[in-house]
């Protein structure tokens, strides 16, 4: 049996669809989505002000033991946001990594500042704590206005990990490096709702954490991104911000900075509400998916993507490795062409032609991955449907 055969038929065994489309990751509204969004709208406040808005926040709060969460139209807001928050300015260089998706660097370049790119860990995909180090010991020297960049003189401003497909990173070992050097770490944790390194939850470990709740991922609002900090003035002036810098009054119209239009509305944070409500649910369908699809691959040399001990994921996408490019693009083609909705990952950042320049250090293990992963189907669906 063909590789791309292989995997067609575990994703079909996986759900018991023998036929018929099955989508990579499509959103599932059976609880109180319709109901919460009704009352929104029959209240009339729809836009950022309204009930859901701060019910919403409540909720993630709880979710992620976060002291203090602000809600966000999107993820790239929410991190744009997050590096004003945490002190970036233009012209500032900005360490994270190539595998990710391009709202990321997108978000430093949102801030003014340029980004560098650093490896990942083969079995996290996230971030490689060994690289970071080794890239700011190489590339970077401390001064009075912290860490620097030799090759260009810009101010290492903050670092930017992220949690790719819900799979925890070495975060504690990043948080580690960040202290070393004094950057503040700034987590993306757009997919890692519900993920966790030991009890604490993915975004939680730096000065602050962003998520999103884009149409495609564990829990939607549409589009929507929260923003996550244990730092009570950083919370306060991020409302602030993302409500236009409104100096707060019954009626008059006065601003006292630059400020942004990112608060979430309402009639968004109601679909969100009734999400979360059952995300576990949600895990628990999708950590018993990785389990079938384990099971399955077992003995045919696809590896699946898998948390590794003393972290639990939300597996938002299930990723499995092949053997090279050649593979990979061959099982794209057909498990398309069968139905099965499968996506390469993204293409790193650092080939993309509007970051060629930016700086990086030596990226083997991103490209290695970046030539044989996929996602295979791992949405929330019926089995029996």
């Amino acid at each position: 049996m063909s590789r791309a055969a292989t995997i067609v038929q575990a994703v079909r065994e996986a759900y018991h669809r023998p036929d018929g489309f099955l989508p990579l990751h499509a959103p599932i509204f059976e609880g109180n989505e319709s109901a919460y969004v009704l009352k929104t709208i029959e209240s009339t406040f729809v836009s950022s002000v309204g009930e859901y808005v701060s019910q919403f926040e409540r909720m993630l709060q709880d979710i992620t033991g976060a002291a203090h969460v602000v809600a966000t139209t999107n993820g790239t807001t929410a991190l744009h946001m997050s590096l004003l928050l945490a002190g970036v300015e233009r012209d500032d260089l900005v360490v994270t990594q190539s595998l990710s998706f391009v709202a990321t660097a997108n978000s430093i370049a949102h801030a003014g500042a340029v980004p560098a790119f650093v490896d990942v860990d083969a079995d996290t995909l996230g971030m490689s704590p060994t690289a970071l180090d080794a890239f700011l010991e190489r590339e970077c020297e401390r001064s009075s206005r912290g860490c620097v960049h030799r090759g260009s003189g810009r101010r290492v401003a903050a670092c930017v990990p992220m949690h790719s497909f819900g799979l925890p990173a070495r975060i504690q070992e990043i948080a580690d490096v960040c202290r070393k050097w004094s950057i503040p770490l700034i987590e993306d944790a757009a997919e890692a709702l519900g993920s966790r390194v030991g009890a604490a939850h993915c975004g939680t470990f730096g000065l602050l954490g962003t998520l999103s709740f884009n149409g495609n991922k564990i829990c939607t609002t549409g589009g929507g991104g929260a923003i996550m900090t244990n730092d009570p003035e950083i919370a306060k002036r991020a409302k602030h911000l993302t409500t236009t810098a409104k100096v707060p009054h019954r009626w008059r119209f006065e601003h006292d900075a630059i400020g942004y239009n990112f608060r979430l509305p309402n009639l968004n944070a109601a679909l969100g509400c009734a999400q979360l409500e059952r995300l576990d649910k949600f895990i628990e369908f999708k950590r018993d998916l990785v389990n079938r699809y384990v099971h399955a691959f077992a003995g045919t040399g696809i590896q699946v993507m898998t948390e590794r001990p003393g972290t639990y994921s939300n597996y938002w996408l299930c990723a499995i490795l092949l053997a090279d490019r050649d593979e990979r693009d061959a099982c794209l083609e057909a498990t398309n062409e069968a139905g099965v909705m499968t996506r390469p990952v993204w293409e790193p950042l650092h080939t993309l032609p509007m970051f060629a320049d930016a700086p990086h250090g030596p990226l083997e293990t991103t490209q290695s991955i970046a030539d044989r992963l996929i996602n295979i189907p791992s949405g929330v669906l019926h089995p029996s449907a």
